[in-house]
């Protein structure tokens, strides 16, 4: 392969990469704002999430076809083809965090004029600064093809996990004791589900990335501690 043919593909890449780090820069942003909606209750914050979704959408749709026509054109093989493969997963993954982001925010609105305890919203709070870590952590994992980085967001996937089960029986809870509250807190439930899944796709992406660096699997099977499947009415226990 000659030294321009090279050089070339090299840069294609780099645009594929590019696009990838915007794609992550969005998703971001909107966890951020979509937090902040919920934690203050400001429905204007929400629909700015809402509206700014399609970016996000475009340029998971620019990174395919880009793929498709890097695979096309260069053939590439082994780490090369790893990176097009990646970028092509992560930005599904990013895609869909930006969803989930967005699905928080139409919450916001839903529960405008609800007064829903403050003690569940920064429950909530809290479990989405873990989810920021975590989707901050994996995408400087990519940048830097840290394949250590990806494994510790991997393996702290569980902590979410355990966060939206304590979350899931205090709502429950809270529904039980006060029928007045089931409209809030279902919706706040659906919220803190959407961030369980922000963490989930975080995962995924620790993956892909641990693949993309070593052309293997992580092999284990991955931790989760979501109980809530397992939860029923008769385990919770009334608040005093």
């Amino acid at each position: 392969m000659s030294e321009h043919i090279v050089s070339a593909f090299a840069e294609e890449l780099s645009i594929l990469g590019g696009k990838i780090a915007e794609m992550g820069g969005l998703a971001e942003k909107q966890l951020i704002q979509s937090t902040d909606a919920l934690a203050s209750l400001n429905v204007d914050i929400a629909r700015e999430v809402i509206d700014s979704d399609q970016q996000l959408d475009d340029l998971e749709r620019e990174v395919e076809e880009h793929a498709i026509l890097l695979i096309a054109r260069r053939q590439p093989v082994a780490l090369d083809l790893r990176e097009v493969m990646a970028a092509i997963r992560l930005s599904t993954d990013l895609e869909r965090i930006g969803d989930l982001a967005k699905n928080i925010a139409k919450r916001v609105i839903a529960i405008e004029g609800e007064h829903p305890r403050k003690r569940l919203i920064h429950g909530i709070e809290r479990m989405s600064l873990l989810t920021m870590d975590q989707l901050k952590r994996v995408l400087d994992s990519y940048s830097r093809m840290d394949i250590s980085s990806a494994v510790e967001v991997w393996h702290r996937d569980e902590e979410i996990d355990a966060m939206y089960t304590s979350l899931f029986r205090e709502l429950l809870t809270y529904m039980m004791e006060d029928p007045r509250a089931i409209t809030s807190c279902t919706h706040l439930l659906f919220a803190a589900k959407n961030i369980e899944r922000i963490g989930d796709h975080a995962t995924n992406m620790a993956e892909t990335v641990h693949y993309l660096v070593t052309g293997e699997p992580i092999g284990d099977e991955r931790p989760k501690d979501d109980q809530s499947s397992f939860t029923s009415a008769e385990q919770l226990s009334p608040k005093e």
